[in-house]
């Protein structure tokens, strides 16, 4: 199930689609278009952003943990029989 977004948003977007259609195409697209057109975009192309943010967001853990392990070895201290 992909999120939805909110009623601003939404109109946001809405209000996007119909001022790029007007500006790069001649075209005006009602509300009904625009939204419909909003929907097939987030069907078709939400899951690809999605999952383009979910690898993004795995790096970033994946380097901090990295850094982390780093760290951690940093204050490792030799151990040994102790000097005489």
């Amino acid at each position: 199930m992909l999120p939805s977004l909110k009623k601003e948003e939404k109109d946001y977007v809405i209000a996007k689609v119909q001022e790029y259609f007007e500006l790069e195409r001649g075209e005006e697209i009602g509300d009904l278009a625009a939204d419909q057109l909003l929907q097939l975009m987030i069907e078709e192309l939400g899951p690809f952003l999605y999952n383009r943010g979910i690898q993004d967001a795995r790096q970033m853990v994946e380097q901090k943990v990295m850094n982390l392990d780093e760290d951690l070895l940093s204050l490792t201290r030799s151990a040994g029989r102790p000097k005489r």
